[in-house]
């Protein structure tokens, strides 16, 4: 019993670690749908574990029609677990949940088969799903992953990676930082919503990157043009619009290849994944 309380303690303390407009216990308990859901949690699961399966399922009803929630009584939950506004939220049976994850509202933990056995998601622990975000399957968020918001992920995520997008994909992982700054970043649940305003754009990378392609081919081509001048080639110049857009993408992050009138462009983005274009 006493280990039910010291959860239910951790449970409302966690949310003044992640919420600078949380200001007393009281509040937080009356006022927090996100709170109130999982706490009631904590009881359905018991009783389920017990084998009063519809007793666990008819109060988790109750609990989703008090805070819009949704939580499978089944649902393995770990501690300090935070659900932020929370309305909307949907988590599935065979979800298993680690220590200090956030979620806000919106967020679905769901399957995508009918068949029994396994088939929501495993976060482990410091995952953080922004609002929106649909995370689908029997698929596992490593520990520190960051998924932003109104993202679909149907795909494994590694350790410390952020991934945005539908399908959602890797744009950003892990860099070493200072350890206080790490640990202070952890207190707040650093990357509300799963997204900062830092992040790298992929599709605008990889349009930059074929940017840069086009405008190394038009350079050969005036060299090559030039060279049949010189040998008394008659050339019949074309006047072309000019792009005024500035490229960053490394030569060594893109790679192309053409055969057979088909072309493919392999481009690096961020070091974390390629993207395959063709034509």
């Amino acid at each position: 019993m006493s280990a039910m309380f010291n959860r239910i303690r951790e449970d409302i303390k966690c949310v003044f670690d992640r919420d600078p407009s949380a200001r007393n216990s009281l509040e937080v308990i009356i006022a927090y749908p996100g709170v109130l859901a999982v706490l009631l949690h904590r009881l359905n699961h018991r009783i389920w574990g017990v084998g009063l399966q519809l007793v666990a399922r008819w109060l988790s009803t109750v609990g989703r029609l008090l805070t819009g929630i949704e939580i499978h009584p089944a649902a393995t939950i770990g501690r300090r677990f935070f659900i932020d506004h929370g309305m909307g939220v949907v988590i599935g049976e065979t979800t298993e949940i680690g220590d200090d994850c956030t979620l806000y509202h919106g967020v679905t933990l769901g399957g995508t088969s009918w068949d029994k056995g396994k088939r929501h998601p495993t976060l482990k622990d410091n995952v953080v799903i922004g609002a929106g975000a649909k995370v689908l399957g029997p698929i596992t968020l490593e520990s520190g992953a960051r998924v932003g918001s109104n993202s679909v992920v149907v795909k494994d995520v590694p350790e410390g990676a952020t991934v945005v997008g539908i399908p959602a994909r890797v744009i950003q992982r892990k860099r070493a930082i200072n350890p206080n700054v790490e640990e202070f970043a952890k207190k707040i649940g650093f990357d509300a919503y799963g997204a900062s305003s830092e992040m790298p754009d992929p599709v605008a990378n990889a349009i930059n990157c074929i940017l840069d392609h086009v405008h190394a081919m038009d350079s050969q081509m005036e060299e090559m043009c030039g060279a049949l001048k010189k040998i008394g080639g008659e050339i019949e110049g074309v006047d072309l619009p000019a792009l005024n857009i500035s490229c960053s993408i490394r030569q060594q992050d893109c790679d192309i290849n053409c055969k057979n009138d088909e072309c493919s462009v392999n481009i690096d983005i961020d070091n974390s994944q390629r993207v395959n274009l063709k034509k």
